[in-house]
């Protein structure tokens, strides 16, 4: 839960440079690739053409030589830790791991409903369980449509 807990809490803040550090990377393509095929080229699936200087063409995050076929890619990434910790988050059926995924899922659904039973219905902890688990509900449902 510790995994899931801070990976949660870490892909809050993907937008922003948080926790990240700068890698770069040069990569070599054919030259004389035009502007408006540059970021399937470079296989980038956010391009952005800033300005062309020359045989210098300029975009968000990087730079290439037409003449040479030199592209330079500017990236941040997180510490090598914290990036496994994300992409166990965010596993789709194309990871071999997301099988992993569904039983953890299901395994916090079964400890969220079991806890029910874990008192008498007739208790004072139970009904105060059944009023947490109301304001629960009430406070998940404004978090999503407000």
């Amino acid at each position: 839960m510790a995994v899931y807990a801070i990976s949660g809490i870490v892909l809050i803040f993907r937008d922003t440079d948080f926790l990240k550090s700068e890698h770069i990377e040069e990569v070599k393509i054919a030259p004389n690739v035009k502007n408006e095929n540059l970021g399937k080229a470079l296989d980038m699936c956010r391009y952005q053409f800033e300005k062309e200087e020359g045989d210098l063409i300029y975009f968000k995050n990087g730079d290439y030589n037409k003449k040479t076929g030199v592209a330079h890619l500017k990236s941040m990434e997180l510490p090598y830790i914290l990036d496994k910790m994300t992409h166990l988050h965010k596993a789709s059926t194309d990871d071999p791991l997301y099988w992993l995924n569904i039983f953890f899922g299901v395994a916090l659904l079964f400890f969220v409903i079991s806890a029910f039973w874990m008192y008498l219905p007739k208790t004072k902890v139970f009904k105060a369980g059944l009023l947490y688990s109301l304001a629960g509900i009430v406070l998940t449902l404004i978090l999503l449509f407000v």
